[in-house]
């Protein structure tokens, strides 16, 4: 797995160390281009996700599909507080989507874990210095992989990520695609990251215990020493 701060297009996170601010660049989810992205910059509210009418647009990516997958239908079918639960080998995580804050996002969201997008992938990243993530979606392992489209940030610019929290990663403005994260402690962040839902408190619990024994390198930065598997992703 390649951690390096100078992977192109990947999910960059301003991490607030105790003495200085030090970015990390964090795989991100797979993005047409191969520049670096710098999140620390104040975005800009997503208005058009979704359009006037209420639809969304998911376009191809420049990169094809890490496994067989379709786009989204463009017309959201969710709305309000959707539940659902990620599965995985470390236990169930129940969380609730925020169809009406993210439609989009979280149309996008079921539309994968309809398909078993989601089934049998790793959470590839931790962090566990400065911000407190955990990483997942894409099929690769790698940080590299996507859905083989994207789509627009849903952003108000009030966000915060607190412990709980279930938002988009992405490798610049309006780059979303499968890859998302579970914040298992506060972490200072721009509000760069689409949050589409969050987790309740055992389940967050459950994150925060797998990061408790840390990286597989030791560092601060890596894939979780105790390995996650998402077995499936239901609507409940």
């Amino acid at each position: 797995m390649r951690t390096s701060p100078l992977i192109p297009s990947r999910l960059r996170l301003a991490l607030l160390a105790a003495t200085a601010v030090t970015a990390l660049a964090l795989a991100g989810c797979a993005s047409g281009s191969d520049a670096d992205s710098d999140a620390s910059a104040e975005p800009t509210s997503s208005a058009s996700a979704p359009a006037a009418d209420g639809t969304c647009t998911y376009p191809t990516d420049s990169r094809p599909a890490s496994k067989p997958v379709d786009a989204p239908d463009a017309e959201p079918t969710a709305s309000g507080q959707v539940a659902a639960t990620i599965a995985t080998n470390a236990g169930d995580l129940a969380v609730t989507l925020d169809a009406d804050a993210a439609p989009c996002t979280v149309n996008s969201f079921l539309s994968l874990a309809d398909q078993a997008y989601f089934d049998g992938t790793t959470c590839h990243r931790l962090t566990t210095q400065g911000i407190f993530v955990l990483q997942c979606g894409d099929p690769t392992g790698t940080g590299t992989g996507g859905p083989g489209y994207s789509f627009p940030d849903e952003l108000s610019g009030t966000e915060t990520y607190e412990a709980g929290v279930l938002a988009m990663a992405n490798a610049g403005a309006d780059t979303n695609g499968s890859q998302f994260f579970i914040v298992y402690a506060e972490s200072q962040l721009p509000p760069a990251y689409t949050v589409f839902g969050h987790l309740d408190e055992a389940s967050t619990k459950v994150v925060a215990d797998i990061a408790a024994a840390g990286t597989d390198n030791g560092s601060a930065d890596g894939a979780p020493k105790t390995p996650v598997e998402i077995t499936s992703v239901t609507a409940n």
